[in-house]
C-alpha cells in the first residue's frame, strides 16, 4: 500500500478552480489528475536514474538496425492495410 500525504501549496485561486472543473470533466478527482501531471513530468527523471542504477550502465549502447519498409513507400503501406481493416470490418 502507498502511502499519501496532505500538503498545502498556493495557487492562483480562478486556476485551481478551472484545474478541479477540468478532473471533474474527466472523471477524476483533482489531487489524483494533479498526481499523475507530476509523474508525467518526473517520468524522464525516473527513467534515467534506473538507467544509472543498472549495473554496468556505463557505456553501454542499444544495438538496432532499422527496419527498412518493404513494397514502396511507408504512406503506401499504410493505405493498403487500412483498406484491409475496413474491408474486415465492413
Amino acid at each position: 500500500m502507498k502511502y499519501k500525504t496532505k500538503t498545502s501549496i498556493y495557487i492562483d485561486k480562478e486556476v485551481w478552480e478551472k484545474f478541479k472543473l477540468t478532473a471533474s470533466k474527466k472523471g477524476m478527482e483533482a489531487s489524483k489528475m494533479l498526481e499523475e501531471i507530476m509523474r508525467d513530468e518526473m517520468a524522464e527523471d525516473f527513467l534515467e536514474q534506473a538507467l544509472r542504477d543498472l549495473k554496468d550502465y556505463e557505456g553501454r549502447e542499444i544495438d538496432f538496425e532499422p527496419v527498412e519498409p518493404e513494397g514502396g513507400p511507408v504512406s503506401e503501406l499504410i493505405r493498403v492495410m487500412r483498406d484491409e481493416r475496413n474491408s474486415s470490418v465492413s
